[in-house]
């Protein structure tokens, strides 16, 4: 949706609505992302994919790929189910793979991989994630500190993919610097989308 993305002020902006992504315009397969991002409601949901084969799930409206999370801290707040709240876990940079990625996370929450400190900084604040990606391993950094990874993705080539799941989220400083290929499989390659797919 044309009102969905903007870039104002040098920072690219999403309302969240409605659901869905934007994606790489090519594939990367080993590097490091600096991405800065900022929630601008409370429970505010948003990430980035990296190895994805960018293209929606008609259910969904979201891809596949390993999913590295941002939700501003009260999301656990806004989803009690069942009189229970979820751990706050989610909202501190977990990582799991989407739409059949799988990979052994480093520090198991069931299939996923979660923070091993909450570093997230809450609504109107700047978060900074630096993401390396070589070879099928992530390891994540939270606002200066190293505190999550996975291993052994089946994927680990793809696109990226800025996530728009309902709520304004802005982002800056996006910068990607690529590192050498390593040894992939046709089968750890996601599919190449078309141009005229990804408009």
């Amino acid at each position: 949706d044309p009102d969905t993305w903007s870039v104002v002020d040098g920072m690219l902006m999403t309302t969240g609505k409605p659901l869905g992504v934007m994606c790489s315009d090519r594939m990367y397969e080993n590097f490091v992302l600096h991405i800065e991002w900022m929630h601008h409601e409370p429970g505010g949901n948003s990430g980035v994919f990296i190895w994805s084969a960018a293209n929606p799930s008609p259910k969904g409206r979201l891809p596949d790929g390993l999913e590295v999370q941002m939700l501003e801290l009260d999301w656990p707040k806004l989803h009690v189910r069942d009189g229970v709240m979820p751990t706050d876990d989610y909202v501190h940079g977990e990582l799991f793979g989407v739409g059949g990625v799988q990979i052994i996370p480093d520090n198991p929450r069931g299939p996923r991989s979660k923070s091993m400190e909450k570093r997230a900084l809450g609504r109107g604040n700047w978060n900074v994630y630096d993401l390396v990606a070589v070879d099928g391993v992530a390891k994540l950094s939270v606002n200066g500190k190293f505190v999550n990874g996975v291993s052994k993705a089946s994927v680990k080539k793809g696109y990226l993919c800025l996530e728009s799941e309902g709520a304004e989220i802005h982002f800056r400083k996006i910068q990607i610097m690529e590192l050498p290929p390593g040894v992939t499989t046709p089968e750890q390659i996601a599919p190449l989308v078309e141009a005229a797919e990804k408009e």
